[in-house]
């Protein structure tokens, strides 16, 4: 039976019911409150959706799998103080690696102890952190082990890892080329905004174009017909840890380089926002559904969400029971959604 124009418009303010709001209290905001509605205000407001942007986009592959990453916010905070050890000046004195500026390497061999570069740090962040991913997809592809608890462990694993590594000292002291690239601009837009576009258009590409984004939308749909129409599910998931992690590495990066510093609680929450943010853009917690452009909605409208609430003097601490309110919310609506389709 199909439904009425009265049904349609009453489906459609349920479902996006959480984003209509959101667009109301934006327009509150502006009219109550100064500078809300400014270019520097729009740009800050982008500069911190960035890297909330990559992680979202790194843990929608995950949730679109039926799945979910526990362990992003320590990789985050792992990834961050890996880069902000290797990109220290030389001469800061709580540099991490206390040599002197020329050690000795063999036979006389003398090599200057000097910050690697930066794009090379990014690429070692990256690559290290998915090497963690693939482990955790490992255990979840081949050993069936629960998302929920392949990643708990991971999460603990990383954080007992970094603080070994870090001796759970902050980090500081930065190389200019590093902290550069938080504060350099291109056609008037952040670096970290170009880096989160970039990110977007590679993941869009990957969802949309390649036969790993298929496979991934079918073990999402069911995993075990995906199987037998000969889906390879278990290097699929493999897959799909690893690039979220390198994806987590990313915004560790990013998030020490726009922080100015770091320690091993960096990203500490994150992954919750991402998961909420993904609920909220449409991304099904059910598994089968979700975009790019999903991830961009949902980090938006919680990064919106914050943000007019500082602006309207909301207690900190009550800005929490808001931001869980509506993911309650835009949770019970993804499930409905999923009911009224069976």
């Amino acid at each position: 039976m199909q439904k009425t124009q009265k049904q349609k418009i009453t489906d459609f303010l349920i479902n996006n019911g959480v984003i209509i709001v959101m667009f109301i209290l934006v327009i509150y905001t502006g009219l109550t409150t100064k500078n809300f509605l400014t270019p520097d205000n729009g740009m800050n407001l982008l500069a911190n959706m960035s890297y909330r942007l990559v992680i979202a986009l790194g843990i929608a592959g995950c949730v679109i799998t039926a799945g979910c990453d526990l362990s992003a916010g320590r990789m985050i905070g792992f990834g961050a103080c890996l880069a902000g050890t290797l990109l220290q000046q030389v001469d800061y004195s709580g540099r991490f690696f206390q040599q002197e500026p020329w050690a000795s390497l063999g036979n006389g061999f003398l090599l200057k102890i000097t910050p690697l570069n930066p794009f090379v740090v990014l690429l070692l962040v990256m690559v290290v952190c998915a090497i963690f991913g693939t482990i955790t997809g490992w255990f979840i592809a081949y050993l069936s082990v629960p998302p929920f608890i392949a990643t708990l462990a991971m999460m603990e694993i990383i954080y007992g890892l970094g603080l070994l590594f870090t001796n759970a000292t902050p980090l500081g002291g930065y190389v200019e080329s590093y902290t550069l690239f938080s504060r350099g601009k291109f056609l008037g837009l952040s670096f970290l905004i170009w880096m989160a576009l970039l990110m977007a258009g590679i993941t869009w590409f990957i969802f949309n174009m390649t036969r790993h984004g298929k496979y991934m939308y079918a073990i999402g749909g069911n995993a075990q017909a995906a199987e037998v129409a000969g889906v390879p599910v278990n290097m699929t998931l493999v897959m799909i840890y690893a690039k979220a992690a390198a994806f987590y590495g990313m915004a560790g990066y990013m998030l020490g380089a726009k922080a100015g510093g770091a320690s091993v609680n960096t990203g500490l929450g994150y992954e919750m926002e991402a998961i909420a943010a993904c609920a909220l853009g449409g991304v099904s917690v059910t598994g089968g559904r979700g975009k790019v452009s999903s991830a961009f909605i949902g980090v938006a409208v919680l990064e919106l969400l914050k943000t007019a609430l500082q602006y309207l003097g909301v207690n900190a601490n009550a800005q929490y029971i808001a931001i869980g309110i509506v993911i309650f919310i835009a949770a019970s609506l993804d499930i409905r959604k999923y009911l009224t389709k069976k």
